[in-house]
């Protein structure tokens, strides 16, 4: 319940649901999963919910002290494992884009907090990724989430929400009517057989969308190169932590029709996790809940500028 009552202090604190779930890097509806879970667990209601507002009630007010003190003692306890020596050897598997953003950081904070343990990162697309948790050959996976329900032994922890953009050349006239860009203009295509890939191909089937498809990949850095190049437009996340896209591109945002891809981390939950394993998810966590809170609130409706520093 750790997770739940972390969640409650942060809508007590934002004000919203909303706000809540974009400080903490959840969607609308995964925090309200996790207040009704809470209310549940506790069985009376937390908040007066009225209008748009998380309003606590006379049992929320009661119950934000407590779980802030449980929270606390729970982060020490936390602390004082920390601490200790840790050894042995962690398999990670990873996405293309938490290897490059995420990881460099984190790792290079665990190895200062435990260097005797030895880390694996293991790269892959997401169905290869998810298939090889489920197998026990990676301890954890940083994945986009699949379009299907998880197996029952598997775990889910979710960690950004990234919205799709419309990637086309920056010396392409304006302005820009992005339907009629899909429609008229070569189409670099995110790879049909991958998550990202599926969620694509599902928004062009719902939007009616007839493309003309020229390339289809699956390395999302590569496919706003050749953007850049004018090979042709492509519908691409916006990557967690990302900064600036390629120098000659521009990322349209599609408004109300604006898609998302969800990130986050699959692992077993039948066995025993080994605490180096455990302290290294906490670690990927806390940097994706950082920079979740650095984030502007309308950050998903605003295109990041070109540049020739591109991050992924």
């Amino acid at each position: 319940m750790i997770r739940e009552l972390k969640t409650f202090i942060a809508i007590a604190e934002a004000g919203t649901f909303a706000r809540a779930g974009q400080r903490i890097g959840l969607t609308q509806a995964a925090v309200s999963a996790q207040v009704q879970r809470l209310e549940e667990q506790l069985g009376h209601a937390l908040f007066a919910r009225t209008g748009r507002t998380a309003q606590l009630n006379a049992e929320g007010l009661n119950a934000l002290a407590q779980a802030r003190e449980v929270v606390r003692l729970f982060d020490e306890m936390a602390a004082q494992r920390r601490r200790r020596p840790l050894g042995g050897r962690v398999v990670l598997g990873a996405i293309a884009s938490a290897q490059a953003i995420v990881l460099p950081a984190v790792l290079a904070r665990f190895r200062a907090l435990h260097p005797d343990v030895h880390v694996r990162v293991v790269p892959g697309v997401s169905f290869h990724l998810l298939n090889q948790v489920d197998a026990g050959e990676v301890d954890a996976a940083i994945m986009i989430r699949p379009g299907f329900a998880l197996q029952a032994d598997l775990g889910w922890t979710p960690l950004s929400h990234e919205p799709f953009r419309l990637l086309v050349p920056a010396a392409m006239p304006r302005p820009h009517d992005w339907r009629a860009l899909l429609a008229g203009r070569p189409f670099i295509r995110y790879d049909r057989t991958s998550f990202g890939g599926r969620l694509v191909e599902r928004f062009l089937r719902e939007s009616q969308l007839q493309v003309q498809d020229s390339v289809e990949i699956d390395e999302l850095d590569a496919m706003a190169q050749m953007v850049a190049c004018g090979v042709g437009v492509a519908l691409v996340p916006e990557a967690f932590g990302r900064r600036a896209w390629p120098r000659g591109v521009v990322a349209l945002p599609l408004g109300e029709h604006t898609f998302f891809r969800d990130i986050g981390m699959a692992r077993r939950t039948t066995r025993t996790t080994a605490p180096a394993v455990l302290e290294l998810l906490r670690l990927i966590e806390e940097a994706y809940a950082a920079g979740n809170a650095r984030q502007a609130p309308d950050a998903a409706a605003r295109p990041l500028k070109g540049s020739s520093s591109a991050a992924r």
